[in-house]
C-alpha cells in the first residue's frame, strides 16, 4: 500500500476508529517496490545501450569437446616423413633439375672422389661404400665415381654391379644421394657408377 492512508470514515464507533488508528500504526510504506522498479530500468538500459560499465560477464563454460579436440592435437604424433623415392640408373631424385642430371650421365660434372669396390667381397664392399659417401658428404663433394667392375666372368664384380644400385636405395645412402648413373667409356663404362651427392645440411 502507498500514499496517504484514508481517514476513517464518519460515523464509525469510537472503537471502530481506535482499532483503525492502531492497523494505520501498523502500515509501513512498500519501499521494495521502489528498488524493483530501479532495477527495472537498469535492465532495459542494459538491453537497449549494451552492458553497465563495471559489468564483469560471468565466465563461459568450455565445451567439452573443444578440450577434448586441444588435448588429442598436443598429444598425437606428427605424421611420418614419406621415404624418398627409389632410384635408377639416369633417374633425378627430388630437388635435381634436369640440365644438372644431363651433365652428370655425360660425365661433365667434376669428380671430386673415386671408390674402387672391384674384386671386394659384398660385406667388405657394403661397409666401404657407406663410409665413403658418409665422409665425402661431410666433407662437401657432391659427384663421386664408384667402381663396381663389369664381371665378365661372373666374378665379384658381376655381383657388385648389381648390388651397389640396390645399396645407394638403401638407408642411410638414400638419404644422401641424388642422382646416379653408369659412367662414360672413360671412367670405367658400365663398370663404375656416378654419384651425385647431396648438398650437407
Amino acid at each position: 500500500m502507498t500514499g496517504k492512508r484514508k481517514p476513517p470514515r464518519a460515523g464509525l464507533s469510537a472503537e471502530d476508529r481506535h482499532l483503525w488508528q492502531h492497523v494505520a500504526g501498523q502500515i509501513k510504506p512498500l519501499t521494495g517496490r521502489d528498488r524493483l522498479y530501479s532495477r527495472a530500468a537498469e535492465l532495459l538500459q542494459d538491453d537497449l545501450h549494451g552492458e553497465a560499465p563495471g559489468h564483469q560477464p560471468a565466465p563461459r563454460k568450455r565445451r567439452a569437446g573443444s578440450a577434448t579436440a586441444s588435448h588429442n592435437a598436443k598429444t598425437m604424433p606428427a605424421p611420418k616423413k614419406q621415404p624418398p623415392a627409389p632410384l635408377s640408373h639416369g633417374s633425378r631424385g627430388d630437388g635435381l633439375d634436369r640440365r644438372k642430371a644431363e651433365r652428370l650421365s655425360r660425365g661433365k660434372l667434376p669428380l671430386e672422389a673415386t671408390l674402387d669396390l672391384h674384386g671386394l667381397h659384398q660385406a667388405e664392399a657394403h661397409r666401404r661404400l657407406e663410409t665413403f659417401l658418409a665422409d665425402s658428404q661431410m666433407a662437401g663433394k657432391r659427384c663421386v665415381l664408384v667402381v663396381t667392375g663389369k664381371g665378365l666372368h661372373k666374378e665379384e664384380g658381376g655381383v657388385l654391379r648389381g648390388a651397389v644400385p640396390r645399396w645407394l636405395n638403401e638407408a642411410p645412402n638414400r638419404a644422401r644421394v641424388l642422382s646416379f648413373d653408369y659412367a662414360q667409356q672413360k671412367h670405367g663404362g658400365t663398370g663404375a657408377l656416378y654419384v651425385l651427392l647431396r648438398r650437407r645440411r
